[in-house]
């Protein structure tokens, strides 16, 4: 017991680091969940048939996990990108998951 409270006052400083910031999480369950899904990918790209089935595969991911991150559904947005294929080509920046619901209503 006297190492572990020796360790918790040689270490204060770095330990209650997060208590100085409003907000903050306190736990890393974002980091490893992000993780996870990168690392259940590599597992599941071992079975591509092709370097471009790859390349897609790895491209639909990046795309699923941004839509992810910014709380969209990214089966919502995929199907709204194939819906405006044609405007996407022309600008695609107006398309990115953070955008693209305020682009395709503009649109209508």
């Amino acid at each position: 017991m006297g190492k572990a409270i020796a360790y918790m006052l040689n270490h204060w400083e770095p330990l209650s680091l997060f208590l100085r910031v409003a907000g903050v999480p306190l736990d890393n369950n974002v980091c490893e969940q992000v993780l996870k899904r990168a690392i259940l990918h590599r597992k599941n790209s071992l079975f591509f048939k092709t370097e471009h089935g790859a390349y897609i595969g790895d491209l639909f991911m990046s795309l699923i996990h941004t839509c992810t991150l910014h709380r969209v559904n990214p089966f919502h947005y995929l199907t709204t990108l194939q819906k405006h294929s044609l405007e996407l080509f022309k600008d695609p920046k107006r398309w990115l998951p953070w955008k693209y619901q305020q682009t395709a209503a503009n649109l209508a």
